[in-house]
């Protein structure tokens, strides 16, 4: 790495010489451009000013101010019922051996939050850093003290932090709870306890994380003032954006390098699923709480956040009348309330249709609940849009229209209808009844792991079709509804109308990170079982049968936990696509808020939004470099983690004369998951940061390209791998739980197919939401920024910025590989 200083001074040495920095990199625009900058209209995010809540009353004389306030009693009862359930759970019967492992994986998930908690506040140094330059420096809060100012919105990057950090916490304790008294229920031979458990454990999630996140953003619509109260929600969705990347990145590199060390040790000794003797299944278990339940749990907050943020950036960027900016302010966080409601009904409705048909029977379709719970929930919230909308805003708009509440309610249905279409899509190529999941199969069957590959990669091309198409249509019925008279309320009504369908994704935001977490649940439930060794336990039978009632079946118990665990499969996939979309869709109003800055309103420069304008058109490609590194940076992170892993356990298991692995081997594992973790997200992240920032400091016009770039090759990417992972991952479940072929040669290639799908689904794929996210939101300021700079200081020291941010991001991306390969640590240390 000697060469980077003095490509570094090099570079400098360029930039004092040359008539344009991208000389050096090939890229084609003049420093004439940057001086037909647009200076960002009112002086961009730092004077982002909320109207006055309490000027336009609602519901027959009630302000809004009073009616959001009433909104934060619904937020307490969010918490409650989280709460009430997580104590339910903490108090159902489960056997001392169960316990005891389930208590090892939380023990071992506290070990890696606490590393994680301590990695993040490093990196937030860097985000407080641009903060404190912008609103501190060079765009402070008009007519405000900075000494009042800065610290507040600091505070409150560091409150979304907090919040995506706490809800991963909650999610682990919760889901550790559920583990092991899932594994116990399954001991009665019964179907519908291992079902329910793992859902309530989903539930309790979804209800605390919305609640948790609906109350912080009205805390700060509602307390904070309103001349600085915008900036303090672009540092919240900033801080919550980089909790959530980081923990998704980290967490999905922690599951699959464990998850890969332990089921190749299934092909490599001929051993059992989660066989006690492996040191590698109590990282897995941890892997699947890092990456399965902190990862989604941290994602879920900051998608629902970030979405909002977008929408309020809009509103008042884009809406001039305050009165509507009011009103549509007071809409979105009534209809937020809403989901709450929606989700908590459509949950009790459902569940006592289930309890009827299922609380007494010996067998049950475990995906038949799940999929009526989303469909009941979606049906229920666009019941409800409607009503809300009727009752919110009946008239709106200067000409008061009184047709624009069923067009907004419209416009967030088709979001949410997505937010069902999507998981039965979704099914198509991952569930166990699949044809597509079956076709890998009967490939592998004949050509064995090479076959078995190549129709998963089939299974992912084609979802990425259907689902891609599926948003196209959905998103178009929105942009056709906003031509219905959207435009006298705002400028561009359709990039608003895409902002309303990104919102109505989570319009059950609950409920789908509730089946989100099914599947850590009853993934880890399978586990339990096997490592608390309880059918070895002495007089077992006995004393289930005098303590609990049970007359236990052990293999019934198995077959039971690993069926269910396919329908967790399923369900973990079905989340993905709808939280990508989600930053997909939602990126877009957050990139017209950008635009906005950048064109004073659309007066001016528009014409550098399109192909004809050379460094828009350059952006659009680099955006699809980067999303592609970043597919490969973290499969190779990855890659050599699991290598370690894997020449650990060989190198430490023991077969012979021994029921389990020890305590100190097992954390040995955990330890080689959670430091090429880290040095992969850490790679991974700063050349993020740094070529946020370098793109940025480019051509602002270049960085909307590339910021549309990642957006769209972001999506289809993680479309195509999440899904052909869920195919790989199913096909194994097919050959071990309706096939009963476990340990034969179709096994093995089903288990080489699944280790190839687990960075796909739960890695790559996962991760590029988050990343999308902070790289648009982080770059609506890093953009201002570098028009500050240019007006404040010049154009040639913000493109010599910019070529130092570029190599410094490059040297991270070097680093991605070249610093992580497995030759490149040949005297590693456990």
């Amino acid at each position: 790495m000697r060469i980077w200083p003095g490509l570094a001074r090099a570079a400098f040495e360029r930039c004092r010489s040359a008539r344009t920095f991208l000389t050096a990199l090939a890229v084609a625009w003049t420093l004439g451009t940057s001086a037909a900058w647009a200076q960002p209209e009112g002086g961009g995010e730092a004077s982002l000013k909320l109207p006055d809540l309490s000027q336009v009353p609602f519901l027959g004389g009630i302000d809004g101010h009073k009616l959001l306030m009433i909104g934060l009693i619904f937020c307490v009862l969010g918490l409650g019922f989280g709460l009430t359930i997580y104590m339910r759970l903490k108090h159902l019967p489960v056997h001392r051996s169960m316990l005891e492992i389930s208590e090892l994986i939380y023990e071992t998930c506290k070990t890696y939050l606490v590393t994680q908690g301590k990695f993040l506040m490093v990196l937030w140094v860097f985000i407080a850093v641009v903060i404190v330059l912008y609103f501190g420096v060079l765009s402070p809060v008009p007519d405000k003290p900075i000494s009042t100012t800065l610290p507040i919105i600091l505070f409150f990057s560091v409150i979304g932090i907090i919040g995506s950090y706490g809800v991963a916490w909650f999610g682990i304790r919760v889901n550790t709870f559920a583990n092991s008294r899932t594994a116990f229920a399954s001991l009665r031979g019964k179907p519908y306890p291992i079902y329910q458990i793992p859902l309530e454990a989903g539930m309790s999630i979804g209800m605390m994380l919305i609640s948790v996140e609906l109350l912080i953003m009205l805390l700060i619509l509602l307390f904070v003032p309103r001349d600085y109260a915008g900036p303090c929600f672009i540092g919240f969705a900033i801080g919550e954006s980089l909790g959530a990347a980081a923990l998704r990145i980290a967490g999905g590199i922690f599951t699959k390098i464990a998850d890969i060390g332990a089921d190749l040790m299934k092909i490599v000794f001929k051993i059992k699923e989660d066989d006690a003797r492996n040191p590698g299944v109590i990282a897995d278990c941890t892997g699947d709480n890092a990456g399965d339940s902190v990862g989604p749990s941290a994602d879920g907050f900051e998608t629902y956040g970030v979405t909002g943020v977008a929408l309020i950036t809009f509103i008042l960027l884009g809406v001039k009348s305050e009165t509507v900016q009011v009103q549509l302010l007071v809409w979105i966080f009534v209809m937020r309330i809403m989901m709450l409601v929606a989700s908590a009904l459509a949950y009790f409705v459902n569940g006592a249709i289930a309890k009827a048909r299922f609380a007494n029977a010996d067998k049950m379709n475990f995906e038949s609940p799940l999929t009526s719970l989303v469909w009941i929930t979606s049906l229920v919230s666009i019941g409800m849009t409607y009503v809300i909308s009727y009752l919110i805003v009946p008239v709106l708009g200067p000409n008061d229209d009184t047709t624009l509440w069923w067009k907004l309610a419209t416009i967030i249905s088709c979001g949410t209808l997505a937010g069902a279409i999507i998981p039965e899509l979704v099914k198509v190529f991952t569930s166990t009844e699949s044809r597509h999941v079956n076709e890998v199969v009967s490939s592998a069957k004949e050509g064995g792991a090479s076959l078995g590959i190549l129709s998963g990669f089939v299974a992912g091309n084609f979802s990425a079709y259907y689902l891609g198409m599926s948003m196209v249509a959905l998103m178009s019925i929105g942009y056709y509804v906003s031509t219905m008279g959207l435009g006298s309320l705002m400028i561009a009504a359709p990039v608003f109308a895409f902002g309303l369908v990104a919102f109505g994704f989570l319009g059950m935001g609950p409920v789908t990170i509730a089946v989100d977490s099914y599947g850590p649940v009853t993934d880890n439930a399978q586990s339990v079982y096997e490592l608390s060794l309880i059918e070895h336990v002495p007089n077992i039978q006995a004393e289930l049968k005098t303590s609990y009632n049970i007359n236990v079946n052990f293999e019934r118990a198995k077959d039971l936990l690993e069926e269910n665990d396919g329908a967790g499969n399923t369900f973990k996939a079905t989340a993905k696509p709808v939280l990508i979309g989600t930053a997909v869709v939602g990126a877009t109003t957050m990139i017209f808020s950008i635009i906005m800055g950048l064109t004073d309103g659309l007066t001016n420069n528009v014409d550098k939004l399109s192909l004809l304008h050379a460094p828009f058109m350059l952006g659009l490609i680099t955006g699809g470099a980067m999303i592609y590194w970043f597919t490969g940076a973290s499969t190779q992170a990855v890659t050599t983690g699991a290598y370690r892993a894997v020449e650990f356990i060989k190198a430490n298991i023991k077969l012979e004369n021994v029921e389990k692995a020890s305590v100190e081997d097992s954390k040995k594992v955990v330890a080689i998951c959670t430091k090429y973790a880290q040095k992969g997200m850490f790679n991974i992240f700063l050349a993020v940061f740094f070529a946020t920032l370098a793109f940025a400091f480019v051509e602002p016009f270049y960085f909307i390209g590339y910021l549309i770039s990642i957006a769209v090759f972001g999506l289809y990417q993680a479309i195509f791998m999440a899904n052909a992972g869920g195919a790989w991952d199913n096909a194994k479940k097919i050959v071990e739980v309706t096939l009963k072929q476990k340990g034969t040669p179709l096994h093995d290639a089903t288990v080489v197919g699944d280790t190839v799908g687990d960075p796909f689904k739960d890695t790559s794929s996962v991760a590029l939401n988050p990343v999308i996210k902070f790289t648009t939101l982080f770059g609506l300021l890093a953009v201002e920024l570098a028009v500050k700079l240019t007006v404040e200081a010049g154009s040639n020291l913000v493109h010599c910025l910019a070529v130092a941010f570029f190599i410094v991001s490059f040297v991270f991306v070097y680093r991605s590989f070249y610093g992580m390969r497995i030759g490149s640590d040949a005297h590693h240390s456990a």
